[in-house]
């Protein structure tokens, strides 16, 4: 089966088609979107659209205007794949040209990958996270390839045993490097309010109707690390991670050591929308 695209070519992930040339290997210049499939069927596409569209205008990259074009080549990947539930990976940069600062007039590069779901060991039982300084751009609502900050503390979170690395820039949690952050604190939710500093999460916008379809106020405001290690419940959202709660932040335990009931009612209906 194929499973990845180049440029008007659906390929095999293995084949070399990606010139030394390329803007996005050669400076990361370019945006990406991560979209999950259940039962071969997009969630939430239009929205993760949306949002390749606004992060690619953030940093004056033209994409193609039809995007239905651009949406029915997702489709036919994500048929030509084999798979019902999958990954899809959709990137756009800048394109090929001799390594120089300046914009290229040429035109864009489309790639796409279409992966089987990864598996994250968490299950009911909850996850561990590190606090770590945020040390990313001021810019990081754009969805961009420059994620080498966010790698870094992955990798550390994950070296010393922890699932994910929560941002803590002047003294207030941002998110997670891959995921948004929530604290609940006498039954509300309290999640850091959209702003340059985050990424506007398509699961995040899932979780705050979802907030409203159970009458769970949803408050966003910013909260310091102090206050997150005190909260009754955590939990942290992105495409892969889902609804994913977090009992243990360092060597403090959250609460009782278990997901709370909110965080398990979330979960439940998420479950409900495939």
């Amino acid at each position: 089966m194929i499973s990845a695209y180049f440029n008007g070519k659906f390929v095999e992930p293995n084949e070399s088609v990606v010139p030394i040339d390329e803007r996005g290997h050669q400076f990361g210049d370019g945006v990406y979107e991560v979209i999950r499939i259940y039962d071969s069927k997009p969630f939430m596409m239009d929205e993760h659209l949306d949002r390749l569209y606004q992060s690619a205008d953030a940093i004056k990259l033209r994409i193609d205007p039809n995007r239905e074009a651009l949406k029915n080549t997702m489709l036919e990947l994500i048929q030509k794949s084999g798979l019902t539930n999958l990954d899809l990976y959709v990137q756009v940069t800048r394109g090929m040209a001799p390594r120089n600062h300046l914009f290229p007039d040429g035109p864009v590069s489309v790639s796409m990958t279409a992966k089987p779901f990864r598996s994250i060991p968490v299950g009911d039982k909850g996850a561990s996270v590190i606090l770590h300084p945020d040390e990313r751009w001021e810019n990081c609502y754009i969805k961009s390839l420059n994620l080498l900050p966010n790698i870094l503390a992955k990798q550390l979170a994950y070296e010393q045993g922890y699932l994910e690395a929560i941002l803590v820039r002047d003294g207030k949690v941002t998110e997670g490097t891959s995921s948004n952050v929530y604290i609940v604190k006498d039954s509300s939710i309290i999640t850091t309010p959209l702003s340059k500093h985050i990424l506007s999460g398509i699961t995040r916008m899932v979780v705050k109707n979802l907030a409203g379809h159970l009458r769970i106020p949803f408050v966003e405001k910013q909260f310091t690390p102090d206050q997150m290690v005190k909260a009754d419940e955590i939990f942290i959202t992105s495409t892969t991670l889902e609804i994913t709660p977090i009992i243990r932040v360092n060597d403090k335990q959250i609460n009782d050591g278990t997901p709370g009931t909110v965080t398990k009612a979330l979960q439940e209906q998420f479950k409900k929308i495939f």
